[in-house]
């Protein structure tokens, strides 16, 4: 009868146990050792309308990726000594910290940060970092125009475009349709390297035209004429003026806050856990 009631008791024991464990419904695409690949880590693989063939292509090379990277780890486990996998999963659990601590830092800072910047500020920074502003390649100040050639209206186009007043903007805009392509507006700085790559009948011949302070340039290739007035040129090395590099100076201003804030945000967290007595140094 003892045995009998041993052998009844373990029985319900597995019965249980068996009963209270929780049932994986996950669907296995693939198995390496005890790891597997399950069809919820396939989705999204493929992008609605892919070919059959291709998506067949897709998830293969999916599947045979996954399963030689779990072979590989398996290796690694096996044959790295312990020191070694000491090491890595300090790191692991350092980047985990990292990367944690990071993205909190970061919607903290995002809730608090002032991302305005006054006219001074800009100007202090400015002032203040002058050699950093210095110009890489040349900047110009222009309008340009292209149109088909021996259009009818072309003389007078010609006429306004280099005039160009109050009048002769508004007429040019209210036409614009007309043109293949066009910029009127030459109150901002534009690289040249910008300009060749849009302008193509510029070349390297041609170009040094394009960096004379007040010179009108006209071009025609096969099919078109270009009409283009330089209104001003910044050279190689000169200071880059404030307001084409006012959005490099927000970034340096917005980034020194961030560092400030972020130094703040630690000392006051430290400070509260020790408040609340969520951190303690036993002596």
């Amino acid at each position: 009868m003892r045995q009998l009631f041993v052998i009844l008791l373990f029985a319900s024991l597995v019965v249980s146990c068996d009963f209270f464990k929780e049932t994986d419904d996950r669907i296995p695409v693939a198995r390496v050792g005890e790891s597997y690949l399950y069809e919820e880590d396939i989705e999204g693989l493929i992008v609605e309308g892919t070919p059959a063939n291709d998506s067949i292509q897709i998830i293969t090379s999916f599947i045979n990726r996954w399963a030689t990277q779990q072979l590989l780890l398996e290796g690694a486990e096996r044959n790295l000594s312990e020191d070694k996998q000491t090491d890595f999963n300090k790191l692991i659990k350092q980047y985990k910290n990292d990367l944690y601590t990071k993205a909190y830092l970061e919607a903290l800072v995002k809730k608090s940060i002032d991302t305005t910047m006054n006219a001074a500020q800009a100007q202090a920074v400015y002032e203040a970092n002058q050699e950093t502003f210095k110009l890489n390649e040349e900047l110009v100040k222009f309008r340009y125009i292209t149109i088909p050639q021996n259009a009818i209206n072309e003389d007078d186009i010609e006429k306004r475009f280099k005039r160009f007043d109050d009048k002769d903007k508004r007429f040019l805009d209210s036409i614009s349709v007309q043109f293949k392509s066009y910029s009127l507006n030459d109150s901002i700085w534009i690289k040249a390297s910008q300009i060749t790559e849009k302008i193509k009948v510029l070349n390297s011949e041609n170009k040094k035209e394009l960096l004379k302070k007040s010179n009108f340039i006209q071009l025609k290739d096969s099919l078109d004429l270009y009409l283009m007035q330089i209104e001003d040129v910044l050279s190689q090395n000169d200071l880059a003026p404030l307001e084409y590099v006012k959005p490099t100076i927000k970034q340096i201003v917005i980034n020194k806050r961030k560092l400030e804030l972020i130094k703040q945000l630690e000392k006051d967290i430290t400070k509260d856990a020790i408040k609340n007595k969520q951190f303690e140094v036993y002596k």
